[in-house]
């Protein structure tokens, strides 16, 4: 076993607005002794970069998209083209591009580790991130593991060749790993880890205890979530449209971007909060820091989330950290953290009138909402918080 660790720490165009969970296992796995060199493809836009820690971040992180000519060059002498002509005959052209693109970023992936004296690195990716370490894998034997937060369908062309030479990978939930067994067969690493991402139990807490909605008074609604078609945004604001119509005085803030920093999803959702009439009720937060996010949490008498298909939801577990009775839909693998009527509330996904009718039915049931408060806050602090992810990093890669 050794005793001074240090290894490689992988994301894409870090620090985004929603990488507050690498950042607290990065925290974790250093009290934990391990030295932790972070490296990144790229930034990501300058609006999605909203943490208090960003700055530190970026001063911590090696930047591999850009590299070297020599990298561009030599990369091409060094590529296992056997094992790519065989993904390449399932996957085709586009994952010849993401090859091409990958090659020279993992060529300077593995000059920067052998220079810093690193021989693992963990990569929270299963896109081109992964393809970078499996292809630095070939090309100078550099020892890998990955992270699947979702779907295998999201992450791109070549699974198998990203996954084959892992040494081990850690699967937030139960239904994904059953997807990665039945996707890759022989081609998945021989250990596979439930770990969910968590949350620091510390830093997401109350000052005060959680006071119930008051259905005479402005009920406060919370949600956060990248601004994007499949997190429901829209489904919660025509919520807030039905409850209004039922006499309810509610307002809603949703704290999130969009990826291209505004242009994109945020311009859609703004037009229809102006069509639904709900101008002076819905605010678009843009992307907020994590203390403004743990502000908005204890301010709220609700929060919930409306994604069509969620992994896991890390913003359910903040929220739920927080002591806030927490509403999400029967979605992926949402059912793993949030046990209906005992931590939490679920709804069918694109269903605003089941949404608006727990939202109310929590609003009329305080003593619910209070048992659900507990109960929520001690879920996380058994099994979600982020010092579990960092233990289970550490002891696997100490068996590599």
């Amino acid at each position: 076993m050794r005793d001074n660790l240090k290894i490689g720490y992988l994301i894409p165009q870090f620090p985004g607005q929603t990488h507050i969970f690498f950042w607290r296992e990065l925290m974790e796995l250093e009290k934990l002794g391990v030295d932790v060199q972070i490296f990144s493809t790229r930034l990501p836009p300058p609006s999605l970069m909203s943490h208090n820690w960003s700055q530190t971040a970026i001063e911590r992180t090696t930047y591999i998209g850009r590299p070297k000519l020599r990298d561009i060059f030599s990369s091409l002498f060094t590529l296992p083209y056997r094992e790519i002509a065989g993904a390449a005959h399932q996957d085709g052209k586009t994952f010849l591009k993401d090859v091409l693109i990958c090659a020279p970023a993992a060529k300077r992936l593995l000059r920067e580790c052998r220079t810093k004296g690193i021989s693992h690195v963990h990569v929270h990716s299963c896109a081109r991130a992964a393809l970078i370490a499996a292809l630095a894998n070939h090309m100078g034997g550099l020892s890998y593991s990955l992270t699947l937060h979702g779907p295998m369908s999201d992450y791109g062309t070549g699974q198998p060749m990203k996954w084959r030479h892992a040494k081990f990978a850690t699967i937030i939930t139960e239904k994904l790993l059953a997807e990665v067994c039945e996707v890759l067969g022989d081609d998945a690493p021989a250990k596979l880890v439930i770990q969910p991402m968590g949350v620091d139990i510390n830093e997401m807490s109350r000052n005060n205890g959680y006071k119930p909605a008051n259905p005479n008074e402005k009920i406060r609604l919370f949600s956060c979530g990248r601004l994007n078609i499949v997190k429901g945004h829209q489904d919660l604001m025509q919520a807030v449209r039905i409850l209004v119509g039922r006499g309810l005085d509610v307002e809603l803030e949703i704290a999130g971007e969009d990826d291209t920093g505004g242009q994109g999803y945020h311009q859609v959702l703004n037009t229809l909060l102006q069509n639904l009439g709900l101008e002076n009720r819905v605010r678009l937060l843009g992307a907020i820091d994590v203390q403004s996010v743990r502000q908005k949490l204890q301010d709220a008498h609700i929060f919930a989330l409306a994604s069509w298909h969620e992994p896991l939801g890390v913003a359910y577990m903040e929220a739920m950290a927080c002591g806030v009775p927490t509403i999400g839909t029967d979605a992926g693998g949402v059912r793993e953290l949030i046990q209906d009527g005992i931590n939490g509330r679920l709804v069918k996904p694109k269903a605003p009138i089941e949404l608006a009718d727990t939202i109310q039915d929590m609003i009329n049931n305080p003593d619910q909402a209070l048992a659900l408060s507990k109960e929520g806050r001690n879920h996380i602090t058994k099994h979600y918080r982020s010092s579990l992810g960092a233990e289970v990093l550490k002891r696997e890669i100490l068996k590599v």
